[in-house]
């Protein structure tokens, strides 16, 4: 078995605020191993769980902990286990860093802390240091980058859409050519032709939306909660872009209700009056 150990600042009476834990820690009792903390890597792969007793090699000794929690862990798919700096560094005498974090006061200047660090520690200048904004941007733009292709598809698939949208509503009108021209000897005009043409077009495209929607919203839940899961072991919260959404789904509603007008524009022609004579 194959897993990482991590040997971490935790405080075992709120581990939460090191460790992002996806339930309360479990109480591990004085006479019990000591805890350990797992990700959810370890927990799939290896069946552990809060309460479970786990052998691990350490200082050439087999020593039993205790897991009281699991967090979310999104760097290590082959499992991680997380333990007390402390107790780490009592059983195994290494006191070796090979990273950390550190929380700034309030007012503190970041380019001078930092500055500092590589002046006072020594191979300061081999340090590697970022911000969690610098880490999270450069973590989307790795994402988004992996994501292009589905971005393009997603274009691509609004396009074909909008051609079939025009494609059958082209075919549609040409098909009610008569219907068109004994509307307007009754005496409509072409602006209530197309507005009737626009509001086709607009209940189509809303049905098309609505059944993209929800059969969309259907393949995120199998993707967040079935693929990640077997695939990566993570697990996510489900976050939905309402405004993202919203924007979206007018954009779509206008270009297909466009759409269908300028494909229905013959039918608020002169000539779909006279093609009402096709049938004297």
């Amino acid at each position: 078995m194959r897993i990482i150990l991590l040997a971490r600042a935790i405080d075992r009476a709120n581990p939460g605020r090191s460790l992002p834990l996806l339930a309360p820690p479990l109480e591990v009792a004085a006479d019990a191993p000591a805890p350990v903390w797992i990700n959810e890597a370890a927990a799939d792969l290896y069946g552990f769980a809060p309460g479970s007793v786990i052998a691990l090699p350490l200082n050439g000794k087999s020593l039993r902990f205790t897991v009281s929690g699991i967090w979310r862990d999104y760097g290590r798919p082959q499992g991680a286990i997380a333990i007390e700096r402390e107790r780490y560094v009592a059983l195994t005498g290494d006191t070796a860093v090979t990273n950390g974090a550190l929380w700034l006061s309030a007012g503190a200047d970041r380019s001078a802390v930092e500055a500092a660090l590589r002046d006072e520690i020594a191979g300061g200048n081999r340090l590697e240091v970022a911000t969690p904004g610098v880490i999270r941007e450069l973590s989307l733009r790795i994402f988004d980058r992996t994501f292009a292709v589905t971005y393009a598809l997603e274009l691509a698939a609004v396009v074909i859409g909008l051609v079939g949208l025009s494609s059958s509503f082209g075919a549609l009108v040409l098909a009610r050519r008569r219907e068109f021209g004994v509307l307007r000897h009754l005496g409509m005009t072409r602006r209530q032709v197309g507005a009737m043409l626009a509001t086709e077009g607009l209940v189509v495209s809303g049905i098309g939306l609505v059944a993209g929607l929800v059969l969309g919203f259907g393949i995120s839940l199998i993707l967040i909660h079935v693929v990640n899961r077997q695939s990566f072991h993570w697990g996510m919260e489900l976050s939905l872009p309402w405004r993202g959404l919203v924007g979206f789904a007018f954009v779509v509603l206008a270009l297909s209700t466009f759409t269908a007008l300028a494909s229905g524009r013959k039918a608020m022609d002169v000539d779909v009056i006279r093609a009402v004579k096709d049938d004297w």
